[in-house]
């Protein structure tokens, strides 16, 4: 066990009882302390469904996230154009969510403000536009939230180059497979469908980091359920529903620019194995159970 390791445990059905954390040690050691803190599942601040928090959060709210600034590795910033959960010790996001339909869609130009999130508490760190100057990896600052999903004003440009929305991104991964799938899902607005969306990074542990230490994820997922029209929500997700699950690795050695986001599906199930988040949480569970098992073919 490393120094100030910290592991989590995840319960779905929890019943009262005695618990019993067992550690195992290889070696010999001495003066070595277990803290062990109970987290009571919550849907948002105040028990509520994702929904009244924020239309980005209508299929439901991943993990437990709070707008604590006690809870600086789970900080929820609900935005007008889409919810973070933010972690000021890798200093990027651990999930954005947001919906795209037509509405979100117009004739607003690339504003390019990569900026720190002002919204965010002083005492949380964050990265900084610095840290992604000629930085080791040569990564890309890469929109979770993409700044093609948010045109129909100048505002909702701007507000995707908050560097609370982005991670380091390999160039091949970023202008890639990543920018295709952006781009497909924009096509599929465009027709009249209904997105929710939510991406974030995944982590080694220890994470490798650029400039002042922003961590560099091994992969980014996207999690994206498609409706038939605007409005819809959760009660309108089915058996059938379209549900696109993706893992792609952020290394340009692993990662060919012309490779096909296609080849990266996977099921929702299998993003949450590595997460420990609970995607899709205000969809009754026959339905989760339904669409997060498959694989996406269309």
């Amino acid at each position: 066990c490393l120094a100030s390791q910290t592991e989590t445990c995840r319960f779905d059905t929890v019943t009262s009882g005695t618990y019993f954390v067992m550690v195992l040690g290889y070696t010999a050691y001495t003066s070595t302390t277990l803290v062990a803190t109970y987290v009571a599942p919550h849907q948002g601040d105040g028990g509520t469904p994702g929904a009244n928090l924020s239309v980005h959060l209508s299929l439901g709210i991943p993990d437990d996230s709070r707008t604590d600034v006690a809870w600086s590795e789970h900080y929820l910033s609900v935005k007008p154009q889409y919810v973070i959960s933010y972690n000021g010790s890798r200093k990027t996001p651990n999930w954005v969510s947001w919906e795209l339909n037509m509405a979100w869609l117009g004739d607003a130009p690339r504003k390019d403000s990569f900026r720190t999130d002002s919204s965010l508490p002083p005492e949380i760190p964050q990265a900084r536009v610095s840290d992604y100057r000629n930085n080791d990896g040569g990564y890309d600052r890469g929109h979770m939230c993409p700044s093609h999903d948010r045109t129909a004003t100048a505002d909702d440009n701007a507000s995707t180059f908050l560097l609370s929305n982005v991670v380091p991104q390999a160039s091949n991964l970023n202008q890639g497979p990543w920018a295709q799938l952006e781009n497909y899902e924009v096509t599929l607005a465009k027709a009249g469908k209904q997105l929710f969306i939510i991406s974030g990074g995944l982590y080694d542990n220890p994470a490798r980091t650029i400039g002042t230490g922003v961590a560099v994820p091994l992969s980014t997922f996207r999690v994206t359920v498609v409706l038939d029209a605007p409005g819809q929500t959760a009660a309108d997700v089915h058996e059938t529903s379209r549900v696109i699950a993706v893992v792609i690795p952020n290394d340009d050695a692993r990662v060919a620019a012309t490779a096909d986001w296609k080849a990266f599906r996977t099921t929702v199930r299998d993003i949450e194995a590595q997460t420990g988040f609970n995607f899709l949480s205000d969809v009754a569970p026959n339905i989760q159970d339904a669409v997060e098992t498959r694989v996406d073919n269309d």
